[in-house]
């Protein structure tokens, strides 16, 4: 069976690689892999890298596994955005290399992660649920509401609008983009210098600044499934 997420660690950073040999979608087998490639790095006390494949780091949740439904549609959704949680609450830091399209869930993802680093170039930075007849859940909302500037947050969620690179970073999606050749090199130099913060009071100031992101993204959570056991987002 393929393995979807890789694993290297290195100098107290672990990185952890997604790529499916398409597009990196986000099914229940990329999130088991994320979560079991976190479960290692939180016990190997290591600072996470996480990137994708050249040219995406994610277009988004599995189609066909939402296009099914049930109950496996609704664990997917569910399982992405509790996902996104434990990287905006993981007590290590958690850097992000954008390595192209980041594209509805993916960018969820990415904008959970403490720094990122993106692939300047014709890529794609989108939380497209709006533009395909999907309401933007709550979970989302509040990713969104915590990173982008204001301006952009309202674009972004009622209008779902594309950032590219170079904009991305003013807009808060990024915070840096460099040449698509060195996306890995710069976010692995990031990861290695906060490898040297003194982790406890990382992991606690973190928490402390979060908190009410991280209460509106759990209550979000189960609000969606309160009001929509099988939602389509």
């Amino acid at each position: 069976m393929r393995t979807l997420v890789g694993y290297h660690l290195k100098d107290s950073v672990a990185t952890l690689t997604m790529d499916d040999g398409k597009v990196n979608a986000i099914s229940p087998a990329m999130i088991a892999e994320l979560n079991a490639a976190l479960d290692r790095a939180a016990a190997d006390s290591a600072t996470v890298l996480l990137g994708g494949r050249d040219g995406i780091l994610s277009a988004g949740f599995d189609l066909a596994t939402l296009r099914a439904g049930g109950a496996e549609a609704a664990g997917l959704v569910r399982g992405g955005f509790e996902l996104a949680a434990r990287l905006l609450s993981f007590p290590a830091p958690v850097v992000i290399a954008c390595t192209g399209h980041a594209v509805a869930m993916g960018a969820f993802l990415l904008l959970s992660g403490d720094y990122r680093v993106g692939a300047a170039g014709p890529y794609r930075l989108v939380a497209n649920e709006v533009a395909i007849g999907i309401t933007m859940p709550y979970a989302a909302v509040e990713i969104l509401r915590h990173r982008l500037t204001p301006a952009c947050f309202s674009r972004a969620v009622t209008l779902a609008e594309t950032f590219a690179p170079e904009d991305a970073v003013a807009a808060g999606f990024l915070d840096r983009a460099v040449e698509p050749a060195r996306v890995w090199d710069v976010a692995r130099g990031t990861a290695e210098s906060l490898s040297t913060l003194d982790r406890r009071a990382h992991a606690a100031s973190k928490l402390r600044a979060r908190q009410p992101t991280l209460e509106a993204v759990r209550a979000g959570i189960a609000k969606e499934f309160a009001t929509d056991p099988t939602p389509s987002a």
